[in-house]
Formats: structure tokens, C-alpha cells, sequence
């Protein structure tokens, strides 16, 4: 396995994002906001050699992957490897909710009401848990849920032969994925109640199964 840089994205701006909705694996295209800022993300990106390119099959993420690829003048690749590993966390019967209230469904039962208490007083993990208790067809991803999928993505990445050590790799994301590889590979250094921006740049380096977050949310 290489030593290489991941830049982690998050997809354009969608429409369930201004309406405050939680999107998980629902799809909502991106306004023209979201067009305008993945094209400005692939301009910072613009010189970027990139040897694989990975994204969810959601079109928000598509869709950025491909303005991105498009707008990339030092890489050679013109599509995404493609899969739902990297979807974004599960919401069962929350999913195209308000946030606000599917989280204080989520957490007020344990004294917990919004997002922000839950992950300042416990973590993002126990969000996931507490969705899924509160999700009545109990379909919503837990933590164990959602991390044996993402890792099968993550060792899609990391076991990837077309990576060579010094090379770099596109990751399409969504805001709670983004979220939750940081808190795990960061060592507590960012403010884990902060949503990373549509169209953000957040940098890790990858060596082997090692991954660390460099620079977050940029």
C-alpha cells in the first residue's frame, strides 16, 4: 500500500441544504450556488495531479465529481470510481426532514436535544446510535452500520494499485461523512459541531491503513 495525499470534498450545494433537510441517501440536485461553487473548487484544484478519483452514487456527489474532473488540467482520469460505500450516514424515517427536529427526536430522550449537545457531550458515533434507536423501523445507520460500510470503501482507497507513494487521490463526500473521518482521524484538533462547507477542501495523509487529517475544511 502507498503513501499518498486523499483531498476530501464535499459536494455543491443541494437544495435539501437550504431547506435544512437531512439528505443522507436521498438525492437533491445542486442549485445553481452548488454549480458555481464545485466549478470554483475545481479552479483551487485546478493543478492538482490526481491519479483516481472516488465519489458516492448519489448525484450531488456525481455531479461535483464530474465539474471538478472537468475543470482539472494536470490529471488524466475524466470519471469517479463510483460506489455506495461512500455514502453519506443512513437516516432511516428521518431522511428529507427538518435537521433540527430529526435530531431533537434523535437526542432529547437522552437530555441531548440538538446535534451540537449531542456531539459536544458525546461524539458523533453516539448521534448515529441515537438516530437509528429513534428511527421507529430502526433502518437508520448506527455507528457499527455505518462503519463497516465506509470502511469498505476507505480500504477501496488505501488497496488501490493505480496509487503509487507521493500520489494524490479526489474523494467526493458528504457533510456527515466528512465530519465523521475527521473526528476519527484527528485527534480531537477541530470543532466537530461545525458543518465543513459545500465545496470545502479537507487534506489527509494516507500511508497504508494510517490515515490523518492535515488540513480541514479549507
Amino acid at each position: 500500500m502507498a503513501k499518498f495525499t486523499l483531498y476530501v470534498v464535499r459536494h455543491g450545494q443541494t437544495y435539501f441544504n437550504i431547506f435544512n433537510k437531512l439528505q443522507g441517501w436521498s438525492n437533491s440536485p445542486l442549485t445553481t450556488k452548488g454549480i458555481s461553487g464545485a466549478k470554483d473548487t475545481a479552479k483551487r484544484l485546478s493543478n492538482i495531479k490526481f491519479v483516481q478519483a472516488y465519489c458516492s452514487d448519489t448525484t450531488r456527489a456525481e455531479d461535483t465529481a464530474k465539474i471538478i474532473l472537468n475543470g482539472n488540467s494536470a490529471s488524466d482520469i475524466n470519471e469517479p470510481v463510483v460506489s455506495p460505500d461512500f455514502r453519506e450516514q443512513f437516516y432511516g424515517c428521518f431522511e428529507g426532514l427538518n435537521m433540527d427536529e430529526a435530531w431533537y427526536e434523535a437526542g432529547a430522550p437522552h437530555g441531548v436535544p440538538t446535534f451540537k449537545d449531542i456531539v459536544t457531550k458525546y461524539n458523533i458515533n453516539t448521534a448515529k446510535d441515537y438516530m437509528k434507536e429513534a428511527d421507529p423501523f430502526h433502518m437508520a445507520e448506527n455507528a457499527e452500520d455505518y462503519w463497516k460500510r465506509l470502511d469498505q470503501g476507505l480500504s477501496m482507497i488505501t488497496h488501490d494499485k493505480k496509487i503509487k507513494d507521493g500520489d494524490n487521490a479526489l474523494l467526493i463526500s458528504h457533510g456527515n461523512t466528512l465530519l465523521s473521518l475527521v473526528e476519527r482521524f484527528s485527534d480531537g484538533q477541530y470543532d466537530m459541531t461545525k458543518r465543513p462547507a459545500n465545496g470545502s477542501i479537507t487534506k489527509m495523509s494516507v500511508d497504508g491503513d494510517q490515515i490523518k487529517v492535515t488540513d480541514y475544511n479549507k
